[in-house]
């Protein structure tokens, strides 16, 4: 049974390659280098990406390669759709209950930006990005997050993509929806292969029953610094209202590993006096970016010093130190309300 997906995101979920050629082509004119068509592009374009680069590019070092690739490659929304059905695809495979990550060559800080603008960035478990040669990094990959290879499909649009899960043992599948025709990706052998990803689910076994929502367990604290004030975070996620730090619990993790992990990640503090204040049974939140089943563990916790420094990533785009009166007077998201509420009612705060 397939329980662990990995996915390519370059032409595998997102159509980039128009603007992989477009930024290709301006590094190639900075070199007074003839540009490509998109045939040419395909047929000569492959993984590892350096090998590519250091044919077109010969007498430039990797990294004048890679500065020039970030200066000039489109960003802001819009410039890199969706493939066809790719997000009924992450849909249905996480309605199954399948784990989901993310394995590409393709620079973290545009993936993570093109995920988000998408709306499909909370589909993953991880975001592995920038690599260079998958047939090396997909070892250590499975092994970190302690997948099973003959429970994991790598999907990947080009023979690397292929290659690279063959050496790990796991199920290889190609799509033909990208950098590669079907018939170069026909030679690699993989053990599927389709134009799209619209009957990959069926085909994987991974087509969920209709009307079945599998919940997901997440965890979040209401941090409280020594002067008594809350800490509260704006997210895009939860329409740009204010809310708690927090995020899903990783198969094998204790809830409060998870909860320490998920605060120093999103906020970079450390946690005392960890208290369990309530499970909230969260479905189909209207303020929640898409359709959702949630299992909110929710805790309080309390923080040293007085409004301690908080380094956000990307997930939130503001944090604000607050009291208990100007929490309840700001735009929270209701399971954050409701929260601040039980504390209130218990004396936790």
């Amino acid at each position: 049974m397939i329980k662990n997906l990995i996915l390519d995101w370059s032409g595998t979920l997102a159509d980039d390659l128009p603007a992989v050629l477009r930024t290709t082509n301006r590094m190639l004119r900075h070199f007074g280098v003839p540009e490509m068509d998109r045939e040419e592009f395909r047929q000569r374009f492959r993984l590892p990406y350096t090998e590519f680069y250091q044919e077109v590019l010969p007498d430039v070092s990797l990294p004048e390669l890679q500065n020039l690739y970030l200066q000039h490659f489109p960003t802001g929304a819009g410039h890199v759709p969706l493939l066809d059905h790719a997000f009924v695809f992450l849909q249905t495979a996480a309605k199954a209950g399948r784990r989901l990550v993310l394995f590409s060559s393709a620079p973290l800080d545009h993936v993570s930006a093109q995920a988000k603008d998408l709306g499909v960035a909370d589909f993953f478990e991880r975001l592995c990005c920038g690599v260079i040669d998958k047939r090396e990094q997909i070892h250590a990959l499975l092994a970190e997050m302690d997948m099973a290879p003959e429970e994991t499909a790598f999907i990947g649009d080009m023979v690397h993509d292929i290659d690279a899960g063959k050496s790990a043992g796991v199920t290889t599948v190609g799509t033909g929806t990208g950098y590669e025709s079907m018939a170069t990706l026909l030679k690699a052998a993989p053990d599927v292969l389709v134009p799209n990803l619209a009957k990959l689910p069926r085909l994987l076994g991974i087509q969920s029953p209709i009307g079945e929502t599998l919940p997901v367990a997440t965890v979040g604290a209401l941090i409280v610094d020594e002067a008594g004030r809350l800490l509260i975070i704006k997210t895009h996620k939860w329409s740009h209202r204010w809310g708690i730090p927090g995020g899903k619990i990783r198969r094998g993790e204790a809830s409060i590993d998870a909860l320490r992990r998920e605060l120093r990640e999103e906020t970079g503090l450390s946690v005392s006096d960890i208290t369990f204040v309530m499970v909230q049974d969260c479905v189909e939140p209207p303020e929640f970016q898409r359709s959702a089943h949630f299992l909110l563990l929710n805790y309080v916790a309390k923080c040293a010093g007085s409004q301690p420094l908080v380094i956000l990533n990307e997930e939130a785009q503001e944090f604000r130190w607050v009291t208990l009166q100007e929490a309840m007077a700001s735009d929270l998201n209701v399971p954050t309300r409701l929260l601040i509420e039980e504390c209130l009612q218990r004396g936790l705060i």
